[in-house]
């Protein structure tokens, strides 16, 4: 929604040529016809640039971009592992400008996945949110306006529209489009777990929430695959330019949080939200190697609980932070030895 739109980490960094590859099999940040790109950026990019090696796996050539194709696959999880039985009889109890509040978020979320899959392998979350909304909205009407949102609010539309607009884009560069679907990871999305992380904060909702780290982190790790991918370009886009995308998303994610949220609900309202995404605007910057442009600091300390490590149980639920066993170990992790300490 991502869009991960999403830069995705199932790109393999097996080689310069590889990567490449990948790239145009994934759709990652480039039209689906590869032609589009222009053939003096490629020359000077080496990410795409093709080689006859492609299709060779080792030796890996970026060892951080490998690290974080397989710290994808270590984050697998399906929506059968998310349990809704408690959250219906939360909803019904939530006040009816929380519920507009919530079933807003739950539409930007199903629409948008949609368009991040356009540009990325497809994924879960498209699935739960479409699966949230068919859990908790009863009135068939209200279903169907909230799964058509990209056509029943303008605010939705206009979030797709520019997504949509840096897919199709055939003229833009390709640091210009990694620094657009970045927006669109870390500021588009951002407003809307944390409207969700606001709900765990009051403990309702377990399935919603829970299905939100699983998510939220998964769009985390778009977002930072992208700034990984935008360290590796030889040509990026000019300060100015690299601002002027992310000050637009902001300016669009602060209108669809205006219509979203227009009341001021306990802990959260509209000004606390634009600050909010003014905040993980800053700090994409800072990935992106830029200076603050807003100067904003978290209103939101529930947001700053989030970093921290689960502390659940795991026989009660799975952890959000956890990980496919030994996929992120290495081979000498595996090893037999007698002179380990017990």
């Amino acid at each position: 929604m991502t869009p991960t739109v999403k830069p995705s980490p199932e790109v393999d960094p097996m080689n310069r040529s590889q990567q490449s590859d990948d790239l145009k099999q994934t759709n990652v940040f480039k039209d689906k016809n590869p032609e589009c790109q222009s053939g003096s950026e490629t020359e000077e990019e080496p990410l795409l640039q093709e080689n006859p090696r492609r299709f060779v796996i080792f030796p890996i050539q970026y060892p951080d971009i490998w690290k974080m194709y397989k710290q994808a696959q270590a984050s697998f999880w399906t929506v059968e592992e998310v349990d809704l039985s408690k959250d219906l009889t939360h909803w019904d109890n939530l006040k009816p400008e929380e519920k507009h509040f919530i079933s807003h978020i739950l539409a930007f979320f199903a629409a948008s996945d949609g368009i991040v899959n356009e540009n990325l392998v497809q994924r879960f979350s498209q699935e739960m949110y479409s699966t949230l909304i068919n859990t908790y909205i009863r009135d068939l009407k209200e279903r169907e306006y909230l799964f058509n949102a990209i056509q029943t609010m303008p605010t939705v539309k206009r979030k797709a529209d520019w997504a949509l607009h840096w897919i199709n884009d055939s003229k833009s560069t390709f640091g210009e489009r990694i620094v657009a679907f970045a927006a669109v990871e870390g500021i588009f999305f951002s407003g809307s777990f944390a409207a969700i992380f606001w709900l765990k904060k009051r403990g309702l909702m377990p399935g919603l929430t829970f299905s939100n780290e699983l998510i939220s982190r998964d769009e985390g790790l778009h977002c930072n695959f992208a700034c990984l991918l935008y360290r590796y370009l030889v040509k990026k886009p000019s300060k100015d330019r690299v601002k002027d995308i992310i000050t637009k998303a902001v300016s669009i994610e602060q209108e669809f949080l205006t219509e979203a949220l227009p009341v001021d609900l306990i802990g959260i309202n509209c000004c606390l939200m634009k600050q909010y995404i003014e905040f993980v605007a800053d700090r994409l910057l800072l990935d992106l190697g830029l200076a603050k442009v807003y100067q904003a600091e978290n209103p939101f300390d529930f947001m700053e609980a989030i970093s921290l490590e689960g502390k659940t149980n795991f026989f009660e639920k799975r952890v959000a932070e956890y990980q496919r066993f030994g996929v992120m170990s290495s081979t000498a992790d595996c090893e037999f030895t007698l002179d380990a300490d017990f």
